[in-house]
């Protein structure tokens, strides 16, 4: 398929700039696959949907504080650094992108804080934007990691135009988070609220975790019109043998398979063996799921409502089929639901 096919216009107005209120009453647009059928509920309905044994599979990545904020060194220039990747853990060092670029060249020095708690020293370019820079930081890794998390910002997407507030730092992450190391949230859990897990739990259903660390990559634009020659980054990925034995169960018990987001949906479908069983991993993922796609164990996907062209438009496209996917994003415009990482819902089953 073409990058133009999975074009469409979205008002301004649709992108969410705040999350719903409550967690569990943001809106749920039900997509059914067989029928094409098309219901909206409210997130908290999902219960309806499900029995007991099925299984949600989640991703339990955490995000960090990945924005900071700096000035470089003679000049006093304001610097944007977002934190994409540690490459080494004793060195300091950390994959960035930096705004402006122009400005940020090796050899540069640039400081963090009002008391500049800390510095950190351009040592390479990687791309336009990208940089490799060594922080020069005196204690422990815990001191740096606890400097970090008192000077960066709650990584909110760019087009949500505001600074972050306070609550961000609660709502721009799942209740069941536990791995830090994402620089996006996994948006599908968000609706997720301690009442509607508890209600979940009682009615029997299984909460098996992985973890993928969401990088930038999976919200970047696709540039090419030909879809085979788009390449993901790569995403750090853990399945422990925990959560392949219990999706494992939910399959040979024929129970349904739900992906909680398509971040969950990527890192079942980069660890599938021969039988189609979910197999423990350890390493990274670049998968890319575009049309037309045989997917190998999820029955059901949760997921937000996503921006036209991107990666993951392409991916439920190919789960609830092109044309119905399309169709279910109309109807969401018409009736107004809120998009992308603080919008609505959506579950194709």
């Amino acid at each position: 398929m073409k990058l133009s096919q999975f074009e469409f216009d979205l008002p301004d107005e649709l992108l969410a700039e705040y999350p719903s209120e409550i967690r569990d009453e943001s809106r749920l647009m039900v997509v059914h696959k067989d029928s094409g059928k098309i219901e909206h509920k409210l997130f908290k309905d999902v219960i309806d949907y499900f029995d007991d044994g099925d299984v949600f599979v989640l991703n339990n990545t955490k995000v960090f504080p990945a924005r900071l904020y700096g000035n470089k060194e003679k000049t006093g220039a304001r610097i944007e650094v977002f934190l994409l990747r540690e490459l080494n853990r004793e060195s300091l060092l950390w994959d960035v992108l930096v705004d402006p670029a122009r400005k940020i060249r090796i050899g540069n020095k640039l400081y963090f804080g009002e008391n500049e708690e800390l510095m950190a020293e351009v040592i390479d370019n990687t791309t336009s934007r990208g940089r490799t820079l060594r922080f020069l930081h005196e204690g422990s890794y815990e001191d740096f990691q606890a400097t970090i998390r008192k000077l960066g910002q709650t990584p909110l997407p760019k087009y949500i135009k505001r600074d972050p507030v306070p609550e961000d730092k609660e709502r721009y992450q799942t209740i069941f988070a536990k791995h830090e190391g994402a620089v996006a949230a996994p948006t599908a859990g968000l609706h997720f609220s301690k009442q509607l897990m508890k209600r979940l739990e009682i009615k029997g259903i299984d909460f098996p975790e992985m973890t993928l660390h969401v990088g930038l990559g999976t919200f970047r634009g696709v540039e090419v019109e030909d879809l085979t020659k788009h390449k993901m980054d790569s995403e750090q990925l853990y399945i422990p043998q925990s959560c392949a034995d219990r999706v494992n169960r939910g399959i040979d018990e024929n129970k349904k398979i739900v992906a909680v987001g398509t971040t969950a949906m990527r890192g079942l479908e980069s660890s599938v063996s021969v039988g189609k069983r979910l197999k423990p991993y350890d390493g990274w993922t670049n998968k890319f799921i575009f049309p037309p796609y045989e997917f190998s164990l999820a029955d059901a996907l949760i997921t937000n409502l996503h921006t036209s062209k991107s990666t993951l438009l392409m991916m439920i496209s190919a789960f609830a089929g092109y044309d119905l996917a399309m169709k279910a994003y109309k109807e969401a415009i018409k009736e107004e639901y809120r998009f992308y990482s603080y919008g609505d819902a959506m579950l194709i089953i």
